[in-house]
């Protein structure tokens, strides 16, 4: 007989998973360190007009869906009316049936709003009425879903021109969610757009007060950016890379380039290598001697589509999977950090599935035997995050390293309704491990287990990260 769709006991598959996840996983907060949520929206707890605005604006996991389902640009990131979006996208979930975005379609109407029905073009009206009335609630404000998904700490990702007043606004307000920010510096070795990275050269040049005369000067006002994020409670960083970059150089040469970037000089392939080499690495020495977090995020080919990037932007559903060399810059990146023990708590995630195992085993490779989980496989990132791409990054991680030391899920998103994805890992995570106490695998020693979930879920973030938690 065939299992209620979205019950319960929703992914979970043994009396094991059962009780890992309503017992343990069910019941510890949320700690995500890592989203691109807009903090000026927290820091005004927004109310959202309708559930458009909350859900599909800037969404690109949907517009991608969207446009796969036939539907025209206006009603993705173009001009349309709200209802008219929401209608869109109502026609195109039935069509998301196994895609990821149908599981997570129908938790966050439940999660959030206790909506059980199937979102359709048939029930799109009374849904988008019914959301669009509870959202007019102070219940409903940002600030309010985040409670609402016991969140208990928030990191958002901002880059070093920012002058964290959201941040600063919210740290003086009594508000019982912890938000962090990471430091992403990107922009700062985007080589590949001169007009683009001067004129950001020039914004930091004012922010830091430091001229910009060369390469050192630069990693200078870079470092001014840093300490000003570490005093406003910065404690990790992140990175968007292509791939990894550990190039050798020398200072003469980044001179060289530096001064060549600077004059609107094109730089060949080997040029804007090891400018990028020598920026991650300096970037990574300020990490340490913090004592932050570093992200490296690797692997994505982002704006593969050049009419739509001059139509709609970045980071609107035009990025895909890229297939590039990890295993020997990785190493000869992390391995010259860890010479002169200057490497920091680093965590990787991978976005092409073949480098699951690459990821996992290079984390083996930079355990330092005193911080326990140092090194992290990051979890499943981005076109991976879905039911199989969990599994398979759990797999990984336990047939190579310690599941038990793993820091556990996090959004990576730009919506307020995503929180539900947390509760699609844990789900996951508890099936996981409750197939293996039913094969026999795994002993079953429900303390024993239970502490694992709950620490996965929550706990080793809580300790791995130098971010505390409110009361």
């Amino acid at each position: 007989m065939a299992k209620e769709f979205l019950s319960e006991d929703f992914l979970l598959e043994s009396e094991t998973a059962r009780y890992l996840y309503h017992e343990h996983a069910e019941k510890t907060p949320i700690y995500d360190y890592h989203c691109h949520l807009p903090v000026e929206q927290i820091a005004e707890d927004k109310q959202f007009e309708n559930i458009t605005q909350a859900w599909l604006y800037g969404d690109h996991y949907k517009w991608r869906a969207m446009r796969a389902n036939g539907i025209a640009e206006k009603y993705c990131s173009g001009e349309a009316s709200d209802y008219e979006k929401f209608e869109k996208w109502a026609q195109t979930v039935p069509y998301c049936l196994c895609n990821p975005l149908y599981h997570w379609t129908a938790l966050e109407l439940k999660r959030y709003f206790g909506i059980d029905k199937l979102l359709s073009l048939e029930t799109a009206g009374e849904i988008y009425d019914s959301c669009n009335q509870m959202l007019q609630a102070k219940e409903f404000s940002v600030r309010n879903l985040l409670r609402k998904m016991n969140v208990k700490l928030l990191c958002t990702t901002q880059q070093p021109l920012d002058n964290l007043e959201h941040h600063r606004k919210i740290h003086s307000e009594d508000f019982k969610i912890a938000l962090h920010t990471a430091f992403r510096p990107d922009n700062a070795m985007a080589v590949e757009n001169l007009p683009v990275l001067n004129g950001w050269i020039d914004s930091l040049q004012q922010v830091s007060g430091v001229e910009v005369k060369n390469f050192s000067s630069y990693v200078e006002a870079l470092r001014k950016r840093h300490d000003y994020f570490h005093k406003n409670g910065c404690r990790l960083s992140d990175h968007g890379l292509d791939r990894p970059y550990a190039e050798q150089y020398t200072e003469k040469e980044i001179e060289n380039i530096f001064s060549l970037i600077r004059k609107g000089k094109e730089l060949n392939r080997s040029e804007q290598v090891k400018f990028k080499s020598a920026m991650m690495f300096e970037l990574a020495l300020m990490n340490y001697e913090k004592g932050w977090v570093q992200q490296l995020h690797i692997g994505a080919l982002r704006n593969n589509n050049s009419r739509m990037f001059e139509l709609a932007g970045p980071d609107t559903g035009f990025d895909s999977i890229g297939d590039f060399e990890i295993a020997g810059p990785l190493s000869k990146f992390l391995d010259r950090l860890e010479k002169n023990n200057q490497l920091a708590k680093t965590i990787i995630y991978n976005l092409n599935p073949r480098d699951n195992e690459v990821i996992a085993t290079m984390t083996g490779n930079f355990q330092d035997g005193f911080v326990p989980g140092k090194m992290q496989y990051g979890t499943a990132w981005w076109f991976l995050d879905r039911k199989d791409g969990i599994e398979n990054q759990l797999k990984s991680l336990s047939n190579t390293g310690l599941l038990s030391r793993f820091i556990g899920m996090t959004t990576d998103s730009r919506s307020f309704l995503s929180f539900p994805r947390h509760e699609y890992f844990r789900r996951i995570l508890c099936n996981f491990l409750g197939k293996d106490v039913e094969n026999g695998l795994l002993p079953n020693d429900k303390k024993l287990l239970g502490q694992m979930v709950e620490d996965v879920c929550y706990n080793n973030a809580r300790d791995y990260f130098a971010m505390s938690c409110k009361d």
